[in-house]
Parts: structure tokens; C-alpha cells; sequence
């Protein structure tokens, strides 16, 4: 991708952008003047193949559904179904068949929104270029460009290939998307002496997918389809595989927990049977019973529902998940990784200091806005029509501008190069515009570019009155090279080197505090007397700004917050270690000399495990490449964090794949960062995510209140199924059916647990560490109440099944009670899920969700007890109102007694 290689020539290793470009077309076996034949043109791309990304065969739809079956807690749940159906019990068959099914089927909807990062990319790709061969330029289709093609560019075009410059003419390129730099680069043609030079200072490259913004250039291809920098990343998007998330994780490991109780316990009634001599289909009838009440049938379901509720309430607030699981993953997070421009900060370039007049001036005002006022060092406003040095200042900036002020969807926007946009917006603050002044008579004689060489442009102008003026704007450096007064008060100067020290030491200044710098320059010009191969002769300095993208208002609140939840925030940025490390400090992100700041060039002579020794501490990471992002993340993951990674650009996608947690930007993003990540951010702002992770962290909480419901439903079930096997007798009578068993789960008490989503987040929420990865669901005291609650419901209603076939009832008459009973406990039961104190603490009418739910689930329940479908499926019997009664008030003892004893006693574990 790099090294020359181009017409097998053995010329060594060393990279393009560091050789001659007479040597690199030798090398390349080309010629400037004519190019490749095209016997040679073909023999290349037989060779090296097509100038694309390579493509990955999707897994089929089909494949993806039957995967799905794989799961254990269906497979159980497909082995009692089976067993159903080879004993006669058809209608359980088929109920249980379609519980698989629809589980299945939501799984399988989920994943086939299938990832389509690489086909992104490669519609970034050029449709054609123009390209030399045999002495004549000729437009080929991009795929069939071949390395040591000689391709011309122009402004608009897309880069179709990885190009060493071999002219170029006032280029600037756009490689945001590939780099995170926020302006176009300037590109020359010249030789660069650092081999291991970043992908943002290879000056004298051009890359594929980048687009040319201004000038043109003609190039030599040193790389083209899978070896250029984008295949290099498309390769490492396609060797990037997604961790699982932290409640996959969690959901597996319960999914093992729970069958290995179904089988324990199916095990378990076998054994006693066969010692007690009952006969097979009995055996057969309890094992079916069991396998239905250990597994929650519809925890993939609920857990699917809880999840989209979340991300409903997250896209209200400007996060879209992608992907469900993301929505607990925020939850988790204990570091996010940030990119600076656009994130962190505005990605609006702004005149933040300026120096006019021998004074130091500051900015009011935020964005694009041209509202604001400036300034003066004691913090006075200045009185602008008395300021006539910062005034001239500003007007020189506006004329000398390409960039121009205009509204996008209402606001404030730039069209132009952001630098200049904000000389625009600057002056714009004190009601001065180009166009103001060309309406008031300023006459635009001639112009001169910028360019890279030059580092400056300048334009000729008359005024009314008919004197004319060049005004001039460039790097600081070569204005005040050229200067040779300065304007004070009104006067032009002479710049002395006292003068001259004082200037250096404004713009030295201004680069600690991680501003741009920019000068600004006239002269007097005597009407025909301009020099045009060299305009800017004796010209005087007017001023310097100070430009920068600041940090957006609200997120150094927002990083605050995140500290207190104990969620580090890390800054991962293409740009300079000295803007970057500014904006960390005046952000909050890197409050302490012990927090480093590292570069790219220092992550690569450090090893793995170097990285992950200085992960910890680290607070910036500067001009980093995109191998850099994806070391960074695996790093922070080896050492025990959960890391959350934002992006924006095709550089990120490798490294948002690979995160636990990907954040694309959804404003600047590309499509293919979206589509590498796990949520996306409507409004590009770091103050969404902070938020996101309290919203996920309220999820997973609400997530553990269902699985303790839904787990404590399943105990009692159990319990009541085994308390009657081994107190029965030879042939015991189960208290509930199968399809009794299904209905309490899914129906009776699966509606009230589902909406346990819609609960208000506890108060302690961002006052509490990010959980841990190896996080137990079953910790601080989760499986305690879940077994003491689901034994106490389940004894209850076996003691009123028994006492009822004891006065004389008949077995469906009984079996109804127990049902009655293990409904009613579980919709007690359900109250005091809610909270992780006891259901005295928490108001019963908080969730008004909860309360339909509950208030449909017992009308449902009284149609299957009354109703001749009820009598048909489930096998129910119409019972007295005082028995109906009665069972429900029995069944709120144990809730009531153990709410009671674990407040008296303060036992959080109960």
C-alpha cells in the first residue's frame, strides 16, 4: 500500500510521499508524459485485480433464521414440545411450538438488519477519472485504474486511487471523512523527509474516497482497491468483530443457569419416580410441566420489547440505537472515548482573540451567529466607531475572503473554508460585510489565491475616492516577514524589532492557549504601480486573530457528570497534541499534569502491552491513525473497561465495530461510520451520549425488576410442581397444567412485568460506578429474594391446592385455586419487584402502565376461570367468589411478610 512496489522493480521499501517524484515514476516503470500502455494498463489489472474493496458474502436470510433455534432456552422449550406431542397432549405442542416461533422470529428480525459498513464504503468510491495513457487523456471507469496510472484531478472530483502528487496547483483536499481533519489540506508536490509521517501529513498524497475541494493536480497511483489507505480499513473493518455486549453476556449466562435448573430438576423427578415405580407418562406429564415452568418463555420477547422502549425514549433525546443491545451496553459503559471536532466541540471555526490596535481583544457570541461584541483587556466593550484600528482590522478581514455568510434550515452557516467563515462572522459582529462595502463603492481590481507555497492572498481594490489598496491575510510568519509597519492609532509605524518582539510574542501566545493564528495586512497602492508577480511588498500589519473550534457550552457539565457516574472520558483526535490537550483541560477531560497526553507516533513504538499499561492515565490522544483507534479500544477492553468509542469519518469504523459500544456522529457522519455503529447521534453532541448512558443505565435496571419477576414466577411454579411429586404419593396430581403454567408466564403476570420498563429511574442512577463487566445478575442479594419469594408463592399455593383436594374438591376445581393463587402472588409479587427496598417505600401509583396491566391481566385471568375457552384450553373450572377471594388474599401474605420482616430488620439481601 505503501512501499514502492509498482512494476516489481525491487526499488525498496521506502514510502511514496519520501521519494523523488522522477524515482517514483522510474519505479513505477511510467512516464509523465505518456503514461501506461494499455497492454501494460491490462497486464497490472490482471495482476493486482480491480480498483475496489474487496466484498464479503452475506450469511443467507434462511441460514440466519435456523441459527436462531439455537438457542438453549429454546431448545428446551423444542425438546417439551416434542415430548408433548409423542404423549398425546397436542394443544401444549402447539402452544409451546409458537412461543418457539415467535421467539425465533423477533431474533431473526433483529439481526437481519445486516451490516452494510463495507458496501458504504464502497459507494464512496469515484465512478470514473481521467487517467493518462499512451500520451493521451483518456475518462476509464475508476475500477480500472491500476498503480503507476497518471490520474489528473480537478475541484469536485473524488480521489479514485492512493496518488503521489506529481503536480499540484493551488489542491486543497478534503479528508475529513479518512483523517478527522476538520478543513481541507493543503497539497504540494514536493518530497517529504519523514517516513513514518501520519496519514494527515502526507502533504503530497492524495486518497481514495477524499474529494478535492479547490485547484487541481495530476498524480502517479501508488495504490489502488484493497491496498489503498480506505481497503486498508475496509480490511480492518472486516477482521473487527463485535464483542458481545454485556447483557448478551448476562442473558447467556442465565440461559445456562436455567437449564441447567430444568435439567437438575426434571432429573431429580425421574429418579424419585422410578423409585417410587409410577409409570412412564406420569414421569413424562411432570418433566413437560417442569421444563415449561423453569423457562421464562418470553424473556428473549420481553427483554426485545423493554429494549425498544428505551430506545423510543433515547431517540426523543437524540440517540437512535441501531442495534437493540446497545441500548443496556450505555449502561455499562466505564470510559468513552471521544472524538474532538464536532463532538466535543462546536466544528465551528471562531475568532475567539484577536490583537488590533496594540491590544488584545476577545470575542463574544457563540457559532455562526454574527451577534456578539468585542471585548478590551479590562473586559470594557469597545466602542467600535473609536476602535478605527480594530475596525480597519475587520474590514480588511471580510474583503480579503472567499467564505460568505448565509442560513441553512434557519440558521447561521458558513459556505466557504471554516477559517474564513469566521473572519466573516467576526466582522459580522460589528454590522461590517463584504458586501456592504462593495455596495458602498469598494471596487475588487484583481486578485491573487492562496496557495500552499505562497501561505498568503491578498486583493487589489479601489475605494470611493478613487484610492486603491491591497488588503492581504496569511500565516503570521510570512505577513510579518513582509511587513514593515505596524498600525497604531491611526498611524502606520515603523516596525522596529521591539515592535516586531511584541508581535511574536501575541502569536506565541495565542498558540499556547491552542489557537489558529492568522494575520492580517495592507498597503497603499499607487494606481499602476502594482507589482503582480509579487503584490505583497512593505505592506502593514494590521492584527492577528485567534481562531479556534471551541469546546460546545454544555459539555464540560456533561463530562462532570459522566466523572461522577465514574465514567472517564478520553479524547481520540487527528489533530495536534497541543489543541487537543487544550481542549481537554478547558473541558474538564484532563484535570491533572498525571493524566497524559499521547500521540501517534509515541503508540507506535509502544507494544500491547505498553498500551495497556498507560490506558488507565491517559487523558488525549493526538494525530492517532486509525490502527491506533482500534489498539486504543482493544486496550481499554484488556484492561477491564467497558469502552464506548465515537466517530464520524470512514477512519473511525474499524474502531467503532470493535467497541463495546460504537457512537456514530449522525450531522457529520459518514455513512459508513453510521453503519459500523451501535447507536448514532442525531445532534452530534457529546451531552447525548452522557445522557444515553443514564438512560441505559435506568434500562438495566428495570431490566433486573423483570428478570426477578419472571425468575421468581418460575421458582414458584416449579416449587408448587415438586412440592406435590414428593408429598403426593405413588400418583400425584400436578397443581397446574402446562398450558396453566404458559399462561401465568406470558399472560397473567407477563404483561405487568413488561411494563416494569416504564419505571422512573432510581435516584442514585449517576451517583453509582458503571457495573463491572463480569457483573452477576444474581449479585447483591438478586438471587436470595428471587428464591425466598418464588418458594414462599409457590408453598402457598400448593398448601391451597392440597387443602382444597383435602375438603373434597375436584382436581380442576383445585388446580383453578392454585392457579388463582400463583397469579394473585405474582401480581402482589410484582409491587414489590419495583423497587430494591420493599413495596412500602414506593408508591403503588407511580407507574400507571403498570396498573393497566395489571387491572388487564386479572380480567384476562377471570375469563380463563370463567369462560368455556378457559374450561377447553387450560382446563379451568368456575370457582366460588369467597374461594376466588380468599386465594387471592392468601397469596399477598408472602409478599406482605416478608416486605414486613426485611423493613423491620433492614436486610437488603431479602
Amino acid at each position: 500500500m505503501e512501499d514502492i512496489e509498482l512494476a516489481e522493480s525491487g526499488a525498496g521499501a521506502a514510502p511514496p510521499w519520501t521519494v523523488p517524484a522522477a524515482a517514483l515514476l522510474a519505479a513505477a516503470g511510467s512516464d509523465a508524459g505518456t503514461g501506461l500502455a494499455e497492454a501494460e494498463a491490462a497486464r497490472r489489472l490482471d495482476l493486482h485485480g480491480e480498483n475496489r474493496l474487496a466484498e464479503t458474502a452475506a450469511e443467507p436470510p434462511w441460514k440466519l433464521f435456523l441459527r436462531q433455534f439455537l438457542n438453549p432456552l429454546l431448545i428446551i422449550l423444542l425438546c417439551g414440545a416434542a415430548i408433548s406431542a409423542v404423549t398425546g397432549h397436542l394443544i401444549d405442542t402447539v402452544a409451546i411450538a409458537v412461543i418457539v416461533f415467535l421467539n425465533a422470529a423477533i431474533s431473526f428480525w433483529q439481526e437481519y438488519s445486516a451490516e452494510r459498513s463495507l458496501a458504504a464504503l464502497r459507494e464512496m468510491a469515484a465512478p470514473g477519472a481521467l487517467v493518462l495513457r499512451r500520451g493521451s487523456w483518456q475518462e476509464i471507469p475508476a475500477a480500472a485504474i491500476v498503480p503507476g496510472d497518471i490520474v489528473r484531478l480537478k475541484a469536485g472530483d473524488i480521489v479514485p486511487a492512493d496518488l503521489r502528487f506529481l503536480e499540484a496547483h493551488r489542491l486543497q483536499i478534503d479528508e475529513a471523512a479518512l483523517t478527522g481533519e476538520s478543513e481541507p489540506v493543503d497539497k504540494h508536490d514536493g518530497v517529504l523527509d519523514e517516513a513514518g509521517a501520519v496519514l494527515a501529513d502526507r502533504l503530497n498524497m492524495g486518497f481514495m474516497s477524499t474529494i478535492v475541494t479547490n485547484g487541481s493536480g495530476i498524480g502517479l497511483a501508488t495504490g489502488t482497491g484493497m491496498d489503498t489507505e480506505v481497503g486498508h480499513i475496509a480490511g480492518l473493518m472486516a477482521a473487527a468483530k463485535e464483542p458481545k455486549t454485556p447483557l448478551q453476556q448476562k442473558v447467556d449466562a442465565l440461559s445456562h443457569v436455567l437449564i441447567v435448573m430444568a435439567l437438575v430438576t426434571v432429573a431429580m423427578v425421574i429418579g424419585i419416580g422410578v423409585i417410587k415405580g409410577m409409570p412412564l407418562t406420569d414421569m413424562l406429564g411432570t418433566a413437560i410441566s417442569l421444563s415449561v415452568a423453569a423457562i421464562p418463555e418470553g424473556l428473549p420477547t420481553v427483554v426485545t420489547i423493554l429494549l425498544t422502549l428505551g430506545s423510543q425514549k433515547m431517540v426523543r433525546s437524540n440517540a437512535l440505537a441501531r442495534r437493540l443491545s446497545s441500548v443496556e451496553t450505555l449502561g455499562s459503559v466505564s470510559v468513552i472515548c471521544s472524538d474532538k471536532t464536532g463532538t466535543l466541540t462546536q466544528n465551528q471555526m471562531q475568532v475567539m482573540q484577536l490583537w488590533a490596535g496594540g491590544r488584545h481583544w476577545s470575542v463574544t457570541g457563540q457559532g455562526f451567529a454574527p451577534e456578539g461584541a468585542f471585548l478590551a483587556e479590562d473586559g470594557t466593550e469597545a466602542e467600535i466607531a473609536a476602535e478605527k484600528d480594530l475596525r480597519h482590522m475587520l474590514m480588511n478581514s471580510a474583503l480579503c475572503n472567499d467564505a460568505v455568510l448565509t442560513e441553512a434550515e434557519g440558521r447561521p452557516a458558513i459556505q466557504g473554508n471554516p477559517t474564513d467563515g469566521a473572519l466573516v462572522v467576526a466582522a459580522a459582529k460589528v454590522g461590517i460585510t463584504r458586501d456592504g462595502m462593495m455596495a458602498g463603492g469598494v471596487e475588487k481590481l484583481s486578485a491573487f489565491p492562496f496557495d500552499s507555497t505562497r501561505k498568503m492572498m491578498s486583493l487589489h481594490i479601489r475605494v470611493p475616492g478613487g484610492d486603491e489598496f491591497l488588503s492581504a491575510k496569511g500565516a503570521p510568519d510570512v505577513i510579518l516577514r513582509r511587513a514593515t509597519h505596524l498600525r497604531l492609532a491611526g498611524e502606520e509605524v515603523p516596525l522596529d524589532p521591539a515592535r516586531r518582539a511584541e508581535v511574536e510574542e501575541v502569536i506565541a501566545g495565542f498558540g499556547r492557549d491552542a489557537l489558529r493564528t492568522l494575520a492580517i495586512a495592507y498597503r497603499r497602492i499607487v494606481p499602476g504601480e502594482l507589482d503582480h508577480a509579487d503584490p505583497e511588498q512593505q505592506i502593514v500589519l494590521l492584527g492577528i486573530h485567534g481562531i479556534m473550534d471551541p469546546p460546545r457550552p454544555e459539555v464540560r457539565t456533561a463530562v462532570a457528570e459522566a466523572h461522577a457516574a465514574g465514567v472517564r472520558t478520553v479524547m481520540i483526535t487527528g489533530d495536534h497534541a497541543v489543541t487537543a490537550s487544550a481542549i481537554a483541560e478547558a473541558i474538564g477531560i484532563r484535570t491533572e499534569l498525571s493524566q497524559t497526553v499521547h500521540t501517534g507516533a509515541e503508540l507506535d513504538q509502544m507494544d500491547d502491552a505498553a498500551l495497556e499499561a498507560a490506558v488507565p492515565k491517559a487523558a488525549v490522544f493526538a494525530r492517532v491513525t486509525p490502527e491506533h483507534k482500534l489498539r486504543i479500544v482493544r486496550a481499554l477492553q484488556q484492561t477491564g473497561e467497558v469502552a464506548s468509542m465515537t466517530g464520524d469519518g470512514v477512519n473511525d469504523a474499524p474502531a467503532l465495530r470493535t467497541a463495546d459500544i460504537g457512537v456514530a456522529m449522525g450531522i457529520t457522519g459518514t455513512s459508513v461510520a453510521k453503519d459500523s455503529s451501535a447507536l448514532i447521534l442525531l445532534d452530534d453532541n457529546f451531552s447525548t451520549i452522557v445522557g444515553a448512558v443514564r438512560e441505559g443505565r435506568r434500562i438495566y435496571d428495570n431490566l433486573l425488576k423483570f428478570v426477578r419477576q419472571a425468575l421468581t414466577a418460575n421458582v414458584a411454579e416449579v416449587s408448587v410442581i415438586l412440592l406435590a411429586f414428593l408429598l403426593m404419593g405413588e400418583h400425584p396430581v400436578m397443581p397446574i397444567t402446562p398450558l396453566m403454567i404458559l399462561w401465568v408466564n406470558l399472560v397473567s403476570d407477563g404483561m405487568p412485568a413488561l411494563t416494569l420498563g416504564f419505571e422512573a429511574e432510581e435516584e442514585n442512577v449517576m451517583a453509582r460506578p458503571p457495573r463491572p463487566r463480569d457483573h452477576s445478575m444474581f449479585g447483591e442479594g438478586m438471587k436470595e429474594r428471587i428464591l425466598i419469594r418464588g418458594l414462599a408463592i409457590g408453598a402457598t399455593s400448593f398448601w391451597v391446592f392440597s387443602t382444597s383436594l383435602g375438603a373434597g374438591a375436584a382436581e380442576a376445581y383445585a388446580q383453578t385455586l392454585a392457579f388463582v393463587t400463583l397469579i394473585s402472588g405474582q401480581i402482589w409479587h410484582i409491587f414489590d419487584a419495583r423497587t430494591t427496598s420493599t413495596l412500602f417505600r414506593r408508591s403503588p401509583f407511580g407507574n400507571r402502565q403498570l396498573l393497566m396491566a395489571v387491572a388487564g391481566s386479572v380480567l384476562l385471568s377471570l375469563g380463563a376461570i370463567y369462560t368455556g375457552f378457559g374450561h377447553l384450553v387450560l382446563g379451568t373450572a368456575p370457582v366460588d367468589l369467597p374461594h376466588l377471594l380468599g386465594a387471592a388474599a392468601v397469596a399477598a401474605l408472602p409478599v406482605f411478610a416478608l416486605s414486613g420482616i426485611k423493613e423491620l430488620f433492614g436486610l437488603k439481601w431479602l
